[in-house]
């Protein structure tokens, strides 16, 4: 990986943090599903999911501050950790993400509601962990 550690760790706890300032998602019939994600809202509409947040702008700003080779890797990362690519496929997974998401990694990983997991388990795949990194 071309990102530190630290700064995956970081990544991680501010989209928890993020999450948990939500309301409740109501799963009602006829309501958008709890596995919808901000990717699908017109690019105008990506922050409706965080009105008014200030914690949604700064995560969104500090990505966005990140080079291009760490936005790939939280992409390929977060694949990893959702299992639409193994540890082993990393050069494909960041090869894919630089093609896709290079341009637009901040919005991406915001429209995806598991952010935080899917990170996090894309570290525990490729062995490691936050657990010693201070946030």
């Amino acid at each position: 990986m071309e990102i530190a550690l630290e700064i995956v760790c970081y990544v991680i706890h501010r989209a928890r943090e993020l999450v948990a300032d939500l309301n409740p998602l109501d799963d009602e019939p006829g309501k958008r599903a709890a596995d919808d994600t901000a990717d699908e809202l017109p690019e105008d509409d990506v922050s409706a999911a965080f009105p008014e947040s200030p914690e949604y702008e700064e995560l969104k700003e500090y990505i966005h501050n990140l080079n291009e080779d760490e936005q790939v890797d939280l992409v390929a990362l977060t694949w990893i950790g959702r299992g639409t690519y193994t540890a082993e496929d990393w050069d494909e997974a960041v090869e894919i993400a630089r093609e896709e998401h290079a341009k637009n990694a901040p919005r991406y990983l915001l429209g995806q509601p598991l952010l935080a997991d899917e990170l996090e388990e894309g570290l525990n795949e490729l062995g490691l962990s936050c657990e010693d990194v201070d946030t």
